[in-house]
């Protein structure tokens, strides 16, 4: 009998690491949910991700424009639209404007994936207009040394730790406050 019971316990002991894989990124405490598939399952979607037509924003207006702050020195400002700001699936969409010291603005409307660590320019606005880009496909967000806005987008507001922010409010609330909190390492994951 003492025999049956240890292999009850030993069994039931088993049992947890029976349960399908994690998806991967698990470091963030909200990425920590079970998925059923596998590593190459999850980089095959992430591979083969088609976002299809995307509906492009109102052009940006002053009032909502949140600045953000890159680490690497230069000579633009930089701004996310607040009202363009979404978030869904792992995708975050948002425009994007720089402003250089004598005012001109560089005007895009992206959309980053952070597990992929892939990014996307929808269009340009134009003379108030958007443009679609023709070459618009997901490419690497490659660590430049002089232009590190995207890298500072996805590592200290969008992706902390390599997950995406789960809502626009979250992301808003990053901006505004000068970085999200899971980005130092510091954050209180009860607050998401």
């Amino acid at each position: 009998m003492t025999r049956a019971l240890i292999g009850l316990v030993l069994l039931g002991l088993a049992l947890p690491a029976a349960r399908p894989v994690l998806a991967q990124n698990t470091n963030d405490p909200r990425e920590a949910k079970t998925t059923g598939k596998s590593d190459w399952e999850i980089q095959e979607e992430q591979r083969n991700f088609n976002d299809g037509e995307v509906a492009l924003p109102a052009a940006p207006r002053a009032e909502n424009l949140i600045e953000f702050f890159p680490s690497s020195a230069s000579s633009f400002r930089f701004f996310v639209d607040a009202a363009s700001l979404s978030v869904g699936d792992g995708l975050i969409r948002y425009t994007l404007v720089a402003r250089s010291s004598s005012g001109y603005e560089n005007v895009s409307y992206e959309g980053m994936r952070c597990r992929a660590n892939m990014l996307r320019v929808y269009a340009r606005l134009n003379g108030g207009a958007w443009s679609r880009e023709t070459e618009s496909d997901w490419k690497p967000i490659a660590p430049k040394t002089v232009q590190r806005w995207h890298n500072d987008l996805r590592d200290r507001y969008f992706c902390p730790i390599h997950a995406s922010i789960l809502t626009r409010a979250e992301g808003l609330d990053a901006l505004r406050r000068g970085g999200h909190p899971f980005a130092s390492g510091t954050g209180n994951s009860e607050r998401y």
